[in-house]
C-alpha cells in the first residue's frame, strides 16, 4: 500500500505539449443533472475544464439546460429529452454520438433516480471509452454490478461508504482491504472517498491519499473530484494515475481552500477556485 504525496502524484501528471490545441489536451463528456440538481454538472464540468481538459461537453435535460447554460462559460451544454425532469431513455442516441468523439466520459452527478434514467446507465456501460461513475450513476447499479464485468474498457467507481455499501461492498475487514477486494472481484478502478480516500485498482494495488479536511464535507465536492478523475482520463492518464493524482488535488485544492475561508465556511465553488493552485505545486 501507498501513500499519495504531492511527489507521487507529480509522477501521475500527463505531459502537456507547450505546442498543443484543444484538441490534444482531451475531449470529455458529462452526462449529469437533473431538475432541482443542476449545481452538480456545474460543479463536474467546470472541475474537468480547471484540471486541464481541451473541450468539456455536458448533457443535462432539457428543462434544466438554461439553468445550466447560463452557469457555464467553457463547458458547452446541450439539452436532450427528459421524462418528469430527468434523462429518460430517448437521450440515449444523442449521447452515444457526442461521447464517440470523446477521450472519456461521466456519468450520474445529480441524475437523479427513475426507471428511465437507472436503464439509460446501464444501456450506456457499453460504450468503450474510460467511463466515470458516480454519484446516482453508482446507484443505477445497485443489484446488477455483474454488468461492471462486462465493459470493455476503464471504469471508474466514485462512490463515499453508503454507495459502496450499496453497491455489495464490505468494509468489515477496514476501508482499504475492503476497496481492494472490490476492484479485483468486478474488474474496476474504486475512489473509496472519505477521511483518507482510497484508490485500488484490479491488480491489487491501493494506495491511500494525505490531504483534504472536513471542510470539503459538502455537497458538490464528490462532483468535484469525479470531474477532475475525468479530465485526467481524457488527457491520457493511466486509469491508477488519474484517480491518484486526481484525489491528491482534490484535497490539496480543498486544504488550500480551508486555509483561506476556514474548514466552516468553504465551499466547492472555492474548491474550485483552489485546482490550479494546488496543480501548479506539483
Amino acid at each position: 500500500m501507498e501513500t499519495i504525496t504531492g511527489t507521487f502524484a507529480r509522477r501521475c501528471l500527463p505531459c502537456r505539449d507547450p505546442m498543443g490545441h484543444k484538441g490534444d489536451f482531451g475531449k470529455v463528456l458529462c452526462v449529469c443533472g437533473s431538475v432541482g440538481y443542476t449545481g452538480a454538472p456545474v460543479f463536474a464540468s467546470r472541475a474537468a475544464v480547471r484540471t486541464g481538459s481541451g473541450l468539456v461537453f455536458l448533457a443535462v435535460p432539457q428543462s434544466a439546460w438554461p439553468v445550466v447554460a447560463v452557469k457555464s462559460d467553457e463547458a458547452m451544454p446541450f439539452p436532450l429529452p427528459e421524462a418528469e425532469g430527468k434523462l429518460s431513455l430517448m437521450a440515449e442516441d444523442a449521447i452515444r454520438c457526442r461521447a464517440e468523439d470523446c477521450d472519456a466520459l461521466l456519468l450520474g452527478c445529480g441524475l437523479g433516480r427513475s426507471w428511465q434514467t437507472d436503464a439509460l446507465v446501464r444501456n450506456l456501460l457499453d460504450i468503450e471509452k474510460p467511463l466515470v461513475l458516480d454519484a446516482d450513476g453508482l446507484n443505477a447499479i445497485n443489484g446488477q454490478e455483474e454488468l461492471l464485468k462486462r465493459r470493455k474498457a476503464v471504469t471508474v467507481l466514485t462512490p463515499h461508504e453508503g454507495e459502496f455499501l450499496r453497491l455489495g461492498g464490505d468494509l468489515s475487514k477496514g476501508r482499504e482491504a475492503a476497496a481492494a477486494a472490490f476492484s479485483e472481484k468486478y474488474g474496476v478502478y474504486l475512489v473509496l472517498k472519505g477521511h483518507r480516500t482510497v484508490v485500488a485498482a484490479p491488480d491489487r494495488r491501493v494506495a491511500v491519499n494525505s490531504t483534504g479536511n472536513s471542510g470539503m464535507a459538502k455537497g458538490g465536492s464528490g462532483d468535484v473530484l469525479a470531474g477532475m478523475i475525468l479530465s485526467l482520463l481524457g488527457q491520457g492518464c493511466k486509469a491508477f494515475d488519474a484517480c491518484c493524482a486526481g484525489v491528491w488535488l482534490h484535497g490539496r485544492a480543498g486544504d488550500r481552500a480551508a486555509a483561506d475561508k476556514g474548514e466552516r465556511g468553504m465551499t466547492p465553488t472555492d474548491l474550485l477556485e483552489q485546482i490550479p493552485y494546488a496543480m501548479k505545486e506539483i
